[in-house]
């Protein structure tokens, strides 16, 4: 058994010990409640804290997914406030997310019928293959990412980002399960694992605010959240591992995460501080909106991206307004006219200097030698200081050469070779 399926058992344990209802019996009362409009057909595995059933809409032919809150479960549910919360996920529509068709209840059945997609959760792919390349693991979290920020726009947070409520489908990955844990959870006034085990999100995944039931929990729990799930897919286990639900959450809490590179040492850099930075324990201390790391995974997917694990310069970065103001000051026409400025009062400095201690001529056309000199050694420079700015400005990080002039061509090594070689200058006409 793998580590992150062992973390899913122990939290499961939570609900073990409830009373569940037969298949055949809950089967049953969910094909009454549905009516003549849908089949149900059978009962799907991984469902977690919802049992799972695919059907038949009679009408149109086609397959949904029904999920269930089992009648031990759902006890005690506002039904009308469930729906009123539920209402406000099913109006997402994004490619990146499962949409919520309906929902419904009959007695103290509660059920919400979605689209039946094609593929696999990335849970089972975590369970049969473990670790994931890392451009793959860059696509999940770019349409994941995708969809939480298209949510969030619209002030619905999904509170329980998981493998399970991710599915693969034709080389994309699709968000389900939106609103519902916020939907269960103010339906019952219930905020904690030991609610009639109920979560608001799930051990492995949660965050540290949410693991203390903080009323104040909002959008950036699900940040941590992509956080952990990138960790799990780029290293084959959760950030934090515990036998409990109660230490695993008291983990996320206290203890800080070991670097995804410490497990897997193929991780670049940028990734890895990217996902530390999701799981700081303090929200503000995160990333404070998804759109905001989507551009950092999406330049880490381009062939010459945050991803390459050799000593290259990558491509500067789109020209975003923050890229484009980082790399003003280098730019070549600004530097040139800068130069041409300071050699035009320069000369003049040393041609007064010529004519009032009675140097020779020689001195004066040095002067001129050397400005001609500098001008396209500071013009190299402008050039890699401003792909330095942009790389800075976008947040990706460039590995600098260990070989080759590139690490000379900075605005202190310029300007402090200039004054060396005007300082050799007057020592020469010195001695002369």
């Amino acid at each position: 058994m793998t580590l992150a399926a062992s973390v899913r058992e122990a939290y499961l344990r939570t609900v073990a010990s409830l009373p569940e209802t037969p298949l055949a019996e809950l089967k049953e009362r969910l094909q009454s409640a549905l009516g003549q409009g849908y089949r149900v057909e059978k009962e799907l595995g991984g469902g977690g804290m919802s049992r799972v059933f695919l059907a038949e809409e009679v009408r149109l032919g086609r397959r949904v997914v029904v999920k269930v809150l089992p009648p031990e479960m759902a006890a005690g549910v506002s039904i009308d406030r469930f729906e009123r919360e539920i209402q406000l996920a099913a109006k997402l529509q994004h490619p990146h997310i499962v949409q919520l068709l309906s929902a419904g209840s009959s007695d103290d059945l509660l059920y919400y019928i979605m689209p039946f997609i094609e593929g696999e959760s990335l849970r089972a792919k975590l369970a049969r293959e473990g670790e994931l390349p890392v451009a793959e693991v860059l696509k999940i979290l770019r349409d994941v990412l995708d969809a939480l920020a298209y949510a969030h726009r619209h002030h619905v947070v999904h509170r329980d980002i998981k493998p399970d409520n991710v599915l693969l489908s034709e080389g994309h990955a699709l968000v389900t399960d939106f609103g519902v844990a916020k939907a269960v959870a103010e339906s019952t006034g219930k905020h904690t694992l030991t609610s009639m085990g109920v979560a608001l999100g799930t051990p492995a995944y949660m965050a540290p605010e949410q693991a203390m039931a903080d009323p104040h929990t909002d959008h950036r729990a699900d940040i941590y959240a992509v956080g952990a799930m990138a960790y799990e897919m780029l290293s084959g286990r959760p950030p934090f591992s515990a036998t409990t639900a109660q230490a695993m959450l008291a983990a996320h809490v206290t203890d800080t995460p070991e670097p995804v590179t410490k497990h897997r040492t193929t991780v670049p850099p940028a990734l890895n501080e990217l996902i530390l930075r999701c799981l700081e324990k303090k929200p503000a201390d995160r990333w404070q909106r998804a759109d905001e790391l989507i551009p950092h995974v999406a330049a880490m997917l381009t062939p010459t991206g945050g991803t390459t694990p050799t000593a290259t310069q990558p491509h500067a970065p789109a020209a975003t307004p923050e890229v484009a103001e980082a790399a003003a000051p280098a730019d070549p026409i600004r530097v040139a006219g800068l130069f041409v400025a300071a050699s035009l009062v320069v000369l003049l400095v040393v041609y007064a200097v010529v004519q009032l201690v009675g140097l020779p001529d020689w001195v004066f056309a040095g002067a001129i030698a050397l400005l001609a000199i500098g001008l396209p050694i500071m013009l190299l420079t402008s050039h890699h200081e401003r792909r330095r700015a942009r790389a800075r400005a976008s947040g990706r990080h460039t590995l600098t050469p260990s070989g080759g002039l590139t690490p000379y061509f900075t605005w202190r090594k310029a300007v402090l070779g200039g004054a060396i070689a005007f300082a050799a200058l007057g020592v020469v006409a010195a001695g002369y």
